[in-house]
This record gives structure tokens, C-alpha cells and sequence, in this order.
């Protein structure tokens, strides 16, 4: 009877969960590999389906794989998510919420249907159990952490998941990929959405959703006054902060600073008015700390790549939060992550629907 913990990890064809599954091999864990397909014709259920593709010639690393196609819950869970926030004003985060409901659930999904231990994933991320409470870190390289995009995960999840790469830097991933003949030890990073060709979402969109364009198109282009100064070409085609490919010309940088689905108008003004004083977050997951009755101190970030900055997060009804930011942050767009730090340990997030409430209570 083979003792090791048995381990599946996702595997996306890449170097870093490649090289995570090497490492999981040396560190003495019986290792499955899981390559969950999302772009497939949809099966009708989840079923594992042995495969023979091997991530390295070396026999140490010859461990099992299979694919999970969940390509109808990607479709409905995320692209249906995509559109529907874009539709509605929006800046969706895809990856974010694929992690939650793809990803971590077809690991656990595979966990159960093989009998196995724990889940593992290429992420650069840390774990740490601390008086019975699993805290979700950053990784070490911050240029690699990927903690923002984990707000989500449960402590039930955390638990049962390993980050082997979360005390590794990118270059160190990319030595130890060659030192095991990692296939793919050269290939270069992607930063493309996976269903979006080329990340150009406006023509992704234009394709996607029948008769978009020309039920939007010649929307209103307001100032921060309300003046109607031009036209645009229909309002999910503009991200918040935006400043290129406006269409208008006003003598001085303008960005989008508002948009406004109901009435298929964007308004536009200057960077000064991109300044985020607070917001109201929704959705709310608190991961190493039981979910706050009063006011807490913490920083946070708004997207992937934003510096953390202090701020108080307030509690509200609903499983909801006012965030007060010290100092104001740019650009922020609802349907985005705010997630919150103490440090490097990630305690919590929820999803941006409100930029510098007047009254909360009026929040939906």
C-alpha cells in the first residue's frame, strides 16, 4: 500500500505548473496531473478522461494525467459572466473568477472522483496554518504574486491546497524547469484572456453578442457637467481610465471617467476625476479572520498590479463594506476586486460596485 499523500495538481501546459509538479515529485507526494479543458464541445457531466501527454522525458516525473472537460460550466459560469458585466458597466475579471468556479472546482472535483489528499496549483501564492486557521500569503516574488486573484478561495479550499511555487521567483521556476527537462521550460507567459483572440475584448464582444453594435452605437459623450461633447460607439467598449480612442478632441487629455449602461453614455473628464475617495464592495470573503463587527485598518489593492495603500473597511448589512481610502486611488471600475492586506497575508476581498458613494444607502 503506497503511504504518500496523494496530490492533483492543475496542469495548464505551462512552466510553472509543470515545474510545481516536478517539485511536488521531489518533495515525496504521490502526484496526479489534472489539465481541465474549457474551450472544448461541453460534455454533459464532468468525467475524467486518462491522457498521455507528459510534462518532462524524465521517467521520475512519468505520473498519471487526466482532463476534466468543463467547458458548458466555463462557458456559463465565466464567459456568461464576461458578458453580462460588460453589459451592465462593468470591468469583469475573468481569471479571478474562474479560479473560483472552474479551476478550484474541477481540482476538488477530481480530488473526490480519485480518492486523493489535496489540490495543487502553479500559482504564486503561500499558505500558512496558524492556530488552526489557514492564511493565504503573498509569493515571494512580487512581480509573480498572484495572491490578488485568491480572495475568493474558502478555508475549507486553502486547506487542501499547495503552492509549490510560493517560495520560488520566476527566474529561479524557469533553473529548476531546465534542471528537470520541463517541455515547456522556454515557453513564454501569456497574458491574454483565454477566449478573447488577440485581448482585443471590443472585437471579442462585437462577435460574441449578435447586433451589439448597432444597438449601441452613437451613444452620448457627456463632460463632468453633464454637456453632451460627441459620440461614442456604444458604451461596453470603454474600460473606466481610459484615454485613447475616445473620439473626441478637446485640446487636453480627458479619460472615461463613468460609464452609464442604462442610458448607453460615458462620461469623460481629467485625471483628477478618476480619484477613488471610496467605494462599496460586495461579495464580501474573509479568509484568515472571522468577518468583522467594526471598523478595521488594512491595505488594499484594486487590480492585479496596484500598490497596497491604508484604508479602513467598514462592515455594512448584506455582506457588504464601505472602504475609505488615505490616500485616493485612479481608476477604479466596479466589477473589479478590492482585496485586503495586512502585510503579505491576504485577508479578505469582495467585488466593487459602488466608486465614492454619497449614501450608502442607496447602493443596490
Amino acid at each position: 500500500m503506497n503511504s504518500k499523500r496523494h496530490v492533483i495538481i492543475g496542469l495548464s501546459g505551462g512552466v510553472d505548473s509543470s515545474t510545481a509538479a516536478c517539485l511536488l515529485v521531489r518533495q515525496g507526494f504521490r502526484v496526479t496531473g489534472l489539465n481541465i479543458r474549457v474551450l472544448d464541445t461541453p460534455d454533459d457531466a464532468p468525467v475524467l478522461t486518462p491522457s498521455t501527454m507528459r510534462i518532462s522525458d524524465h521517467e521520475e516525473f512519468d505520473f498519471p494525467l487526466f482532463t476534466l472537460n468543463l467547458s458548458a460550466k466555463f462557458t456559463r459560469d465565466v464567459i456568461g459572466y464576461f458578458h453580462d458585466d460588460y453589459l451592465a458597466g462593468r470591468t469583469p475579471n475573468p481569471c479571478m473568477v474562474c479560479n473560483k468556479t472552474v479551476k478550484w472546482f474541477g481540482l476538488f472535483e477530481a480530488m473526490r472522483m480519485l480518492g486523493a489528499d489535496l489540490v495543487a496549483t502553479g500559482h504564486y501564492a503561500r499558505t500558512e496554518l496558524c492556530d488552526g486557521v489557514t492564511r493565504l500569503r503573498k509569493g515571494v516574488d512580487p512581480e509573480k504574486d498572484q495572491s490578488y486573484f485568491l480572495w475568493m478561495l474558502t478555508q475549507t479550499e486553502l486547506a487542501q491546497t499547495l503552492f509549490p511555487l510560493g517560495d520560488y521567483t520566476k527566474p529561479e521556476v524557469r533553473e529548476l524547469a531546465r534542471s528537470f527537462d520541463v517541455h515547456a521550460a522556454e515557453k513564454k507567459e501569456s497574458q491574454e484572456i483565454c477566449f478573447v483572440p488577440h485581448d482585443d475584448y471590443c472585437a471579442y464582444l462585437a462577435n460574441a453578442i449578435p447586433g451589439l453594435e448597432a444597438r449601441v452605437a452613437g451613444g452620448e459623450i457627456v463632460d463632468q457637467a453633464g454637456k453632451v461633447i460627441g459620440h461614442h460607439r456604444g458604451y461596453p467598449f470603454y474600460t473606466i481610465g481610459q484615454r485613447r480612442g475616445i473620439g473626441i478632441a478637446t485640446g487636453e487629455p480627458v479619460y472615461v471617467t463613468k460609464i452609464d449602461a442604462a442610458h448607453n453614455r460615458i462620461h469623460v473628464g481629467s485625471k483628477a476625476d478618476l480619484e477613488c475617495h471610496s467605494l462599496i464592495a460586495s461579495g464580501m470573503n474573509w479568509i484568515g479572520i472571522a468577518t468583522p463587527d467594526k471598523s478595521l485598518e488594512a491595505e488594499a489593492r484594486i487590480r492585479y498590479r496596484d500598490r497596497q495603500s491604508l484604508c479602513s473597511v467598514e462592515p455594512l448589512e448584506e455582506n457588504r463594506a464601505r472602504v475609505t481610502f488615505r490616500e485616493p486611488k485612479q481608476g477604479v471600475a466596479c466589477g473589479q476586486a478590492v482585496v485586503f492586506y495586512d502585510g503579505d497575508e491576504v485577508l479578505g476581498g469582495g467585488i466593487i460596485t459602488k466608486v465614492n458613494p454619497a449614501d450608502i444607502s442607496t447602493v443596490e
